[in-house]
């Protein structure tokens, strides 16, 4: 291969890997890698329509007086995605602000801000942050046109329902997936290139460790997809009150009420869940436990109310993971790093994969026999339309 050939693959690879991060954060309503801000409100940090680089929440560390984040409000935008600056660490959570807002977020009606709200930080090098200019417009100029056409051919076909960005996501990833179709059937069926070199690729043959590779990528996306489904964030709120009700979730300030929290376990595989206090005020009973197949399991929350009356909200973190391991072992990885626990899973998944396919067909390469491989489609298609008749 060139250095030409190499660069311009690389190229290619960059730029599908920056379309599919922006694909699947807009179906995961959070940014994946890439994220971009819509307002002006971190000017000059970042201008309306800049993107920047996305660390998800999981991998960036714990959150400093400084750092720019991306939280899931609860008032401001509707209670949609926020990206602002961490101005202050207080004991129960986090004040934020947009470097051009001459107030905090918390002024307003948005409360303090949870570790459980957190859903990625901004790339900081040095402490500056790193932007893309103008990739959020980009974005935001194709989905607005995506947008607008579904809203077209909606009115065309009598269709009543919106577009909405989760349903233009989709779309956008539906059409890709069938670009992408598009072009395997144009390379198999479309016009031929006059070969120029000698062909060394056995025809109708696959080789053994692609083959184990294929099913390993089925496999490790069924079971990553297992495991981080299923993770995610519960809110809770409580009310203190000098006037507290048998409502568990209205206390008496100081006081602490349990609550219980079932865990499903709908699949054919046992899990191992591990739960996490995210704010503070929170107590969790068993912190871990095996749920079998097919079944459930219960843990006590206990939240405690602050000695300052108010409204105040309490995050509760639940992680899955496949229990192909001693839950023990799970539990030790999964508190160096959740990544860790998922990575263990998935190479005990492969290793195990790996195994069986040796077992069962040894690690020769596959041919496929394909019986009148050389004659034209048109004549086997006039064939089969013979016999039918």
């Amino acid at each position: 291969m060139t250095a030409r050939a190499f660069l311009e693959r690389g190229v290619t690879v960059v730029i599908a890997l920056i379309v599919v991060a922006l694909l699947v954060g807009q179906l995961l309503g959070q940014p994946i890698l890439l994220g971009y801000v819509a307002t002006g409100s971190m000017e000059p940090t970042m201008s309306a329509g800049d993107g920047f680089v996305a660390i998800p929440s999981v991998v960036s560390g714990e959150v400093e007086e400084g750092d720019v984040v991306v939280y899931d409000a609860r008032e401001l935008h509707d209670g949609g995605l926020t990206t602002h600056r961490v101005v202050e660490v207080t004991d129960e959570g986090y004040v934020t602000a947009g470097d051009a807002n001459p107030f905090t977020d918390q002024d307003g009606p948005e409360p303090l801000v949870s570790d459980g709200q957190i859903v990625a930080t901004a790339w900081q090098p040095g402490g500056e942050v790193v932007t893309i200019p103008h990739l959020g417009t980009v974005v935001m100029g194709i989905q607005a046109i995506a947008t607008t056409t579904i809203d077209a051919v909606s009115g065309v076909f009598g269709l009543t329902t919106a577009a909405d960005s989760d349903g233009v996501g989709a779309l956008l990833v539906g059409v890709g997936v069938a670009l992408l179709g598009f072009g395997f059937l144009l390379e198999g069926f479309g016009p031929s290139r006059r070969e120029t070199s000698r062909r060394r690729k056995r025809e109708n043959v696959i080789g053994f460790w692609v083959a184990v590779g294929l099913v390993l990528l089925v496999l490790t996306t069924f079971a990553t997809a297992a495991m981080v489904i299923p993770t995610g964030t519960t809110e809770y709120g409580i009310v203190s009150t000098e006037s507290p009700t048998d409502d568990p979730q209205v206390i008496a300030p100081g006081e602490t009420s349990d609550l219980t929290r079932t865990s499903d376990n709908a699949g054919y595989v046992p899990v191992v869940t591990v739960y996490e206090a995210e704010s503070a005020g929170v107590d969790i009973d068993p912190g871990w436990q095996t749920v079998g197949i097919r079944s459930s399991a219960e843990t006590t929350v206990s939240l405690t109310a602050p000695e300052s009356t108010g409204e105040y909200t309490r995050h509760v973190g639940e992680y899955r993971y496949l229990a192909v391991l001693p839950p023990s072992i799970l539990v030790f990885l999964h508190g160096v790093h959740p990544l860790l626990a998922i990575a263990a899973v998935n190479g005990v998944v492969v290793g195990a994969a790996v195994v069986v396919m040796i077992a069962l067909f040894g690690t020769g390469d596959f041919r496929l026999r394909n019986a009148g491989a050389d004659v034209p489609l048109r004549t086997r298609l006039e064939r089969k339309l013979r016999k039918w008749r």
